[in-house]
């Protein structure tokens, strides 16, 4: 069942991409507390994700902080070692938290899995972006195959 608007994080543990190395973090202890805007995507480095999605969080951050967040996250199935490298890439800084759920367990207990096995990618995220406050979803945006509208910064900045 997806996650919806009123429901809590799962707890599940999920690796965060750090400067340090890989970092095991427990995904409801990541949202107690503060407002977090988790944002996903079916892959790091994919055309999208690297073009739109991620820059979007980047370049939007100081407005996303000023309506209130507190941690803009970035999540992918992919390991943290490429989610760091992607990070790093796209010049994310200390702006946006790279989380690699390289198994998809966190992005199952979302219920936003997607199978692309047939195209060789095999299960990964659906592209959505959330709104928590204190490990509660308050908005939740999840994108129709191909589309790129309800999870951009900019549609999350108009939700806050």
């Amino acid at each position: 069942m997806t996650i919806k608007v009123g429901d809590a994080i799962p707890s599940v543990k999920i690796m965060q991409a750090t400067a340090e190395g890989p970092k095991e973090v427990d995904t409801a202890e990541l949202f107690r507390g503060r407002t977090v805007v988790l944002f996903g995507v079916p892959g790091a480095f994919t055309p999208t994700c690297s073009a739109k999605h991620l820059p979007g969080f980047v370049t939007n951050a100081g407005a996303l902080k000023a309506k209130g967040v507190d941690l803009i996250a970035c999540m992918a199935v992919n390991d943290a070692f490429v989610m760091a490298a992607w990070g790093k890439d796209q010049g994310v800084g200390e702006d946006v938290v790279m989380l690699a759920d390289g198994s998809a367990a966190f992005t199952k207990a979302l219920g936003l899995e997607l199978d692309l096995t047939a195209r060789g990618l095999g299960v990964r995220c659906q592209r959505f972006a959330l709104v928590a406050k204190d490990g509660k979803v308050t908005h939740l945006g999840v994108e129709a195959a191909g589309a790129f509208e309800v999870s951009k910064a900019e549609a999350i900045l108009a939700a806050l």
